[in-house]
């Protein structure tokens, strides 16, 4: 058979595939996930952080309908990177919005130096990211840690957000008033620990029913990593950001909140950052109550909107993605 049929045959049955098979995660990936296939093309932007080069990487999805002339602009949780956006991103262009995925620096397919992370700069580089493509105001919607970011970015840059979209986001209380302090060593050594088990273990909190097997093709990256020579470069990088939102708290200022804001909670989220550090019960049990916390901040937020999910954990675009989708565009119309 002539080589050229060969290959179209190939490519023929490449495409009849599941998504999973063709998206196949390696055994091992790099600091920098080099090896491993985002949904959609990731461009890369230069940056100079406290004197060192770092990349970015983003992705910039065109919408697939009638391009509305807006922009969603979507920013990860903490033990996460932009492809897990990959059906929030094809539900907004097909809605039409023009939607950008950056991966935060220390995440994903970034860079990660070891610098010191604030979410101040993150919330500049994400600016610079927007001015660099054109984009003058976009909807900002952050899940866990992205809710952070994105409340920062809201405070810094109100002129430059439309709307705010906070999902199910870590920080509506400070962790200091509960959670024992460790150092940027201590946290770096649990982190080198990290095994697939491990991270499956902390992975299957995120939902309050059986842990669903699909949710491995956003666990498996991760875990690859911790088998690369360069996991050190991965394990600091994640001990600086813990320490991050350790110490930059922004639930004392969602009343400089002035943007239309979204609040999108699931009820069954109990989500506490360095849960296990702490010993005593009656204090754990104190903290990660979701279900008030939203009610609290939607309070905090001047006229924003609180959508309650029954049943739902930390990830609503993953464990209901349909009520998820239906409660944004909602919001957006």
């Amino acid at each position: 058979m002539p080589r050229l049929l060969l290959l179209v045959l190939a490519a023929l049955l490449l495409s009849g595939r599941p998504a999973a098979a063709q998206s196949a995660v390696p055994h091992v990936l790099n600091a920098t996930l080099d090896d491993y296939d985002y949904p959609h093309p990731v461009q890369y932007l230069p940056l100079r952080l406290e004197g060192q080069p770092v990349r970015m990487a983003y992705m910039d999805v065109r919408p697939t309908a009638a391009a509305n002339g807006r922009t969603v602009l979507l920013l990860h949780g903490k033990n996460f990177f932009g492809a897990y956006w990959r059906g929030t991103i094809e539900a907004l262009t097909k809605a039409g919005f023009r939607v950008v995925v950056p991966d935060q620096v220390g995440f994903g397919k970034s860079d990660k130096p070891n610098l010191h992370y604030s979410f101040h700069q993150l919330a500049r580089n994400t600016k610079t990211l927007l001015d660099t493509l054109g984009v003058k105001k976009a909807v900002v919607l952050g899940h866990s840690m992205g809710g952070m970011l994105a409340t920062r970015f809201a405070i810094e840059y109100p002129a430059a957000t439309e709307r705010l979209v906070l999902e199910n986001p870590i920080g509506l209380e400070d962790y200091r008033r509960g959670v024992p302090f460790q150092t940027v060593l201590d946290a770096t050594r649990t982190e080198l620990q990290a095994t697939e088990e491990s991270i499956r273990k902390y992975h299957a909190s995120y939902y309050p029913g059986p842990y669903p097997q699909a949710h491995d093709q956003w666990l498996l990256p991760l875990a690859a990593q911790t088998r690369s020579p360069d996991y050190p470069t991965v394990a600091v990088a994640s001990a600086l950001t813990y320490d991050m939102i350790y110490q930059q708290p922004v639930c004392y200022e969602f009343d400089r909140v002035q943007v239309p804001t979204l609040l999108i909670i699931g009820q069954k989220d109990r989500t506490v950052v360095g849960k296990g550090l702490i010993k005593d019960p009656k204090v754990l049990e104190k903290l990660g109550q979701y279900p008030a916390l939203g009610q609290r901040t939607a309070k905090a937020i001047k006229g924003s909107k609180l959508v309650e999910l029954p049943g739902v954990g930390h990830i609503p675009h993953l464990q209901e993605p349909q009520q998820f989708y239906a409660a944004v565009l909602a919001f957006l119309k």
